[in-house]
């Protein structure tokens, strides 16, 4: 039995990935239609398939800004005592949506009001959706259940055990997502559309290859001996290590089809200027206006459909509304961007930066000096101190650096306090801080996060909002994919191919090219190359990695949160007065971040809720749980 209504609750968030096609606004929302009505109008049907794609926001989300702190890559102003990733923080579980496609699936075959050009395009999206739902499930749960096209109905008195699917295993979920995207890529156009809102042949396409790189990592480094106790008995989670090479085939064909043969290709400038090659990958990532690299987005437009990210996340002294400073970034992240001119032997590698003690400080006539030799995707995705955002310096002043009795003593003070100092008024600690203590609002570790930040004016007010767009796919991570699945075929450290690839991401970004390539070097540049574009947490999943760098140690430097707050020197009569030198600071010491972040295999694979569990008894648990 089908159902005969449709309820389109089309809110905002449910229209703005279709943008592109004026009507998709003008539909009223929370109207119950009959499917003959639905069905018969072209602008209904495009309705309904808006509300599924604002329905598939998964994930690390521009609209929900606490969400960076997930990561090892950000902390909000206020104190935490958060220890362990949430397992189950991102977990879909979306059966209530599958059952909607479906049942717009089942509908679209006799549409009246729909051309068949229309027809097979509208299939094609909307079973891409329900694909990449799949997999925003399999890569928090593991395997689930497939239900393919059926809309099943309770009626009183039925068998429920009939309409109970049982979990397929982790390998047949992916295999199912491959698959799907590759039928559903030849019905849909190869064109591109407006800012990216809509899927075509090419973002099947690439949910093929991510679907694939990802089963592959897995079988790969989900290993019976690393981790024993991380798989089910019917490999609900687990996929055998011999399934892997075909992943990674099939991951790095569907990655040169899109490198090769699509309209999208890296942004690529001749200016050699290190400046110009960090505006370029920033444009590259938040420009809509003829941005070739955004394959596929969440897109956000105004009036009505923005978000806060800007007016959380704007510095306080360029703050344009009530609330700013929200996000602090991690001298963790910043300290992961190579130096430009590294050594063979430095490349694709994490690298501290020389700031000294207080005892023998190192001094800098600017703070940004400190950063000049930095991969230029530094700057693009991170606020340095005294550097600029929109056109604006952004002062980041801990304090001031005073020297008594032949001694350097640091001094702080609140935001925008002053003392006087040899006769002088001086400016102890900047508006923007950063600073400890329990203001609100100031920085806490000397960065802040300028990528996804919107120069649209008034972008950063409550009253009108960001239309920022929230990325899902760029070509880059096609170049990466490529990069990773021929090395993993090969294990070659000289492989030509995953060189290739690896090195034109590298070059667009302006640094030197690798002559090896390694595992270690594949994760490095995913790390800089999609800071804060949703994609850490779940390639350190699926690489098995989180718990080596998230360890709860605080001797372990790569689980503490770290910033690095820069002083002003006043020392009249010394050669480096009005110079600048770093405080390394942790956040925990601080008594803000107030303990190191840890990982187990716990947090690996989210929780199969209680309530599923007993609606559905043929589904199995995870494991840990």
């Amino acid at each position: 039995m089908k159902n005969k209504y449709f309820l389109i609750a089309i809110a905002a968030a449910g229209m703005l990935s279709l943008n592109s096609c004026g009507d998709f606004l003008d539909r009223d929302p929370d109207s119950i239609l009959t499917q003959e009505i639905v069905y018969s109008d072209p602008g209904l049907v495009k309705s309904v398939l808006a509300n599924f794609y604002g329905r598939v926001t998964y994930g690390q989300r521009i609209d929900a800004v606490d969400d960076f702190t997930m990561l090892d890559e950000a902390i909000h102003y206020d104190g935490n005592d958060a220890e362990t990733i949430d397992r189950n923080k991102w977990r879909p579980y979306e059966y209530e949506l599958i059952r909607n496609i479906n049942q717009f699936l089942d509908g679209l075959k006799t549409a009246s009001g729909v051309e068949d050009v229309d027809r097979k395009q509208y299939e094609g999206e909307a079973r891409y959706i329900r694909a990449w739902v799949y997999f925003c499930m399999a890569r928090t749960l593991g395997g689930m259940p497939i239900v393919g096209d059926n809309v099943f109905d309770y009626t009183s008195g039925m068998d429920i055990t009939t309409i109970q699917v049982p979990r397929s295993s982790e390998a047949a979920t992916y295999d199912y997502i491959i698959k799907e995207c590759q039928e559903v890529s030849s019905l849909m156009s190869k064109e591109t559309n407006k800012n990216s809102g809509r899927a075509n042949y090419w973002v099947a396409k690439m949910l093929e290859a991510r679907a694939a790189i990802t089963a592959g990592s897995l079988a790969t480094y989900n290993t019976p001996a690393e981790h024993p106790l991380l798989r089910t008995s019917g490999q609900e989670v687990g996929i055998p290590a011999d399934r892997a090479k075909d992943y990674f085939k099939t991951a790095l064909k569907a990655a040169k089809e899109v490198i090769n043969d699509s309209p999208y290709s890296l942004k690529i400038t001749s200016d050699t200027d290190l400046s110009a090659k960090a505006d370029n990958f920033f444009k590259a990532v938040c420009d809509k206006n003829g941005n070739t690299e955004v394959i596929w987005c969440r897109d956000y437009i105004s009036p009505g459909q923005t978000h806060g990210f800007t007016k959380d996340c704007l510095p306080a002294s360029i703050g344009q509304d009530t609330g700013s400073d929200r996000l602090s970034a991690l001298l963790n992240i910043v300290e992961a961007f190579e130096k430009v001119n590294a050594a063979e032997d430095e490349r694709g590698k994490a690298c501290q930066y020389e700031v000294g003690t207080l005892e023998s400080p190192k001094f800098f006539d600017s703070p940004l000096d400190l950063f000049a030799d930095r991969d230029p995707r530094l700057s693009a995705t991170i606020i340095l101190p005294n550097g600029e955002f929109d056109g604006k310096q952004i002062l980041l002043q801990a304090g001031v650096l005073l020297k008594e009795n032949g001694n350097w003593i640091e001094k702080t003070a609140r935001r925008n306090e002053t003392d006087t100092i040899n006769g002088k008024p001086i400016l102890i600690t900047a508006n923007n801080g950063p600073f400890g203590g329990d203001d609100r609002e100031i920085n806490r570790t000397g960065f802040y996060i300028r990528k996804y930040l919107d120069k649209t004016p008034a972008a950063g007010t409550i009253g009108r909002g960001s239309e920022m767009w929230n990325v899902y796919f760029r070509i880059s991570e096609a170049y990466l994919i490529a990069a990773e699945a021929a090395w993993e075929i090969s294990r070659n450290n000289s492989d030509v191919e995953a060189l290739k690839y690896i090195n034109a991401v590298r070059d667009r970004a302006g640094i030197k090219p690798l002559t090896t390539i390694d595992h270690q070097k594949i994760m490095h540049e995913y790390q800089v190359e999609f800071a804060f574009e949703g994609h850490r947490w779940w390639d350190l999943k699926r690489w098995m990695e989180a718990h080596k760098l998230w360890t709860g140690n605080a001797n372990d430097r790569s689980a503490c949160r770290l910033g690095l707050w820069p002083y002003k020197v006043v020392a009249e009569g010394d050669a480096n007065d009005g110079k600048w030198m770093f405080m390394e600071k942790d956040m925990q010491k601080l008594n803000l971040w107030r303990r190191p972040l840890k990982c187990t295999d716990t947090q690996y694979y989210s929780e199969i809720d209680n309530d599923w569990f007993n609606k559905n008894p043929k589904l199995v648990k995870n494991p840990y749980q």
